[in-house]
């Protein structure tokens, strides 16, 4: 099931490093590695469209793991 975030890049520092979404209702997602380097900026605020994985597990554990499939950035820091 595809959904769509609209929320803030961040850098996560735990263990070798995690990229998180930070949506603007407070959830945080763990953005799946291989997505776009385009998107991987912190600070930067972007609507994303991707696939919760539930099948999925990582060392970070910061949240619910989104593989991107889109986004769009909405402004850059």
């Amino acid at each position: 099931m595809s959904i769509t975030v609209t929320g803030t890049i961040e850098r996560r520092q735990l263990g070798m490093g995690s990229w998180a979404l930070v949506s603007d209702e407070g959830v945080t997602y763990e953005i799946l590695k291989g997505a776009d380097q385009e998107l991987l900026k912190a600070g930067q605020k972007a609507k994303v469209i991707g696939q919760v994985r539930d099948d999925i597990m990582t060392i970070a554990m910061i949240g619910p793991v989104l593989e991107v499939k889109s986004f769009e950035v909405l402004s850059s820091n």
